[in-house]
């Protein structure tokens, strides 16, 4: 018999609406399996179940009131979604991954809190974070590593790996995650998942923690593309000092509306070979390119496969960036010792960073995004590649605490394709259409011209139905 993690999210929000399930059912749910299995996955940092079952209760009050008088009510209204260790929830421990940060309890919600609140969901807790969200792998100072619940020697990869891991191992239906440098669908590719990092300009990272250089936004990790969809709708829209805008979508649509639509036939340009001189591709991240290229084939798109000059640019600007990105939090003197190996080689190096140096990393990004839009999306309506150079990694693997510079060169060889699109501010997506003969979940990731999130959508949902996942489950689920 189908238990309630079976259902996917907006099918437990449909449940709510006409009282088959109710919100209270749906958290007690969520709450004792996170008692239960998060030990082994480390999904979370903070749990939070007294203010999770005051808001399950005040949506099933609300829930019972909207059926009373015939009113709709949120698209998610009473489902759980965990919030990434990284944001700010009012009174609730906020930690950035980071033991320095250990105690710090925010006074104010961010954005995506707020309409997250308002939506009428449910706060389980705070999923696991690395320090300041820096690595691509999911480990600090202060909770268990996240895990991929496919093989739980495995990462959930990072840096919202807790969410990753959360929702892959049915501890969420769904959950928020936010991504700099690939840090949504490098779990999702790594836990089985679709991932969605929107359009920059598309959510908002205030009111306190906007991010100056245009690299980061908050997304969706799910099981389904509607899921995601679904939870976009909510996050998404003007906020007040957002410094970027991205185009609003025509009137009387939804990312969930576009999701549930024929994305018609489209030119695909599919790039199998790093951008990053030096970097083999694994053989089964090749063969999870090679299957959605075919699939995509078959779908009636055309797909033309191409090879482009590559040089370290991309991965030299992005460097200073990140460096500088990483000063930014306001650690203590005393409390520096606090800090991972990797932290502070950031630190360090972004503290010796000169001002055009910054700014010109800056500008490699707008001419990057320039170049793309011309050269291959003038032609092409969509970029096809993998998501990651090779499969989850080892707990620990990528670590290397006494040599961080070592470090971030070996992040950077399993992470080669992600950070483009934050560079450019592109939207883009992961999806989970391969696994190994061992079992383990290999992504294939999509690019979209700027600000159109909908094509993605609608063409992910057209790949889902014609190779389903959501049906795929790992041993702990």
């Amino acid at each position: 018999m189908a238990e309630l993690h079976d259902l996917t999210a907006t099918e437990q929000a449909a449940a709510v609406r006409d009282g088959s399930v109710s919100p209270v059912e749906l958290t007690e749910h969520y709450l004792d399996r996170i008692d239960r299995l998060d030990a082994a996955l480390g999904a979370f940092i903070t749990v939070t179940p007294e203010l999770a079952r005051k808001q399950a209760a005040d949506a099933e009050a609300q829930a019972l009131a909207a059926r009373r008088e015939g009113r709709e009510l949120p698209s998610l209204h009473g489902v759980p979604v965990p919030v990434k260790d990284l944001n700010f929830v009012a009174g609730v421990r906020c930690t950035l991954g980071s033991a320095a940060f250990a105690e710090h309890v925010p006074d104010t919600d961010d954005h995506v809190v707020t309409r997250l609140r308002e939506a009428g969901t449910i706060l389980l807790g705070k999923t696991n974070t690395p320090e300041f969200g820096l690595p691509s792998y999911t480990e600090n100072r202060l909770a268990p590593p996240a895990r991929t619940p496919w093989d739980l020697e495995r990462s959930a990869g990072g840096s919202s790996g807790g969410a990753g891991a959360a929702v892959a191992g049915g501890l969420a239906p769904i959950a928020q995650g936010s991504d700099g440098g690939g840090s949504i669908r490098i779990p999702a590719s790594a836990c089985g998942l679709f991932g969605i990092k929107p359009s920059r300009g598309r959510v908002s990272s205030g009111p306190v923690q906007h991010d100056v250089s245009g690299l980061s936004t908050s997304g969706a990790l799910a099981r389904t593309v509607a899921d995601a969809a679904t939870l976009l709708d909510i996050l998404a829209g003007p906020a007040p000092g957002m410094p970027y805008g991205a185009p609003s979508l025509p009137p009387g649509e939804s990312f969930t509306s576009y999701a549930r639509r024929d994305p018609g036939r489209l030119r695909v340009v599919a790039l199998a070979d790093p951008p990053v001189p030096g970097i083999p591709l694994h053989p089964d991240c090749r063969a999870a390119y090679d299957g959605a290229a075919a699939l995509l084939r078959d779908l009636g798109h055309q797909v033309d496969e191409m090879a482009l000059p590559v040089d370290d640019a991309i991965r030299e600007a992005f460097t200073t960036v990140w460096s500088v990105m990483a000063t930014l939090w306001p650690v203590a003197p005393h409390d520096e010792e606090l800090l991972m190996p990797l932290t502070r080689h950031l630190r360090a190096d972004g503290n010796r960073m000169s001002g055009p140096a910054f700014a010109n990393a800056l500008y490699g990004f707008r001419a990057l995004g320039q170049l793309v839009a011309d050269a291959l999306l003038s032609s092409y309506d969509v970029i096809l590649t993998p998501t990651l150079a090779q499969p989850p990694s080892v707990v620990g693997a990528l670590r290397n605490d006494a040599d961080p510079a070592a470090e971030f060169d070996a992040i950077a060889a399993f992470t080669p394709f992600t950070p483009l699109y934050n560079a450019t501010g592109q939207p883009a997506v992961s999806l989970p259409l391969h696994w190994t003969e061992d079992g383990l979940p290999i992504g294939v990731m999509l690019g979209g011209r700027y600000g159109d999130e909908a094509t993605l959508l609608s063409l992910s949902a057209q790949l889902e139905q014609a190779a389903p996942w959501a049906h795929r489950h790992p041993s702990v689920w």
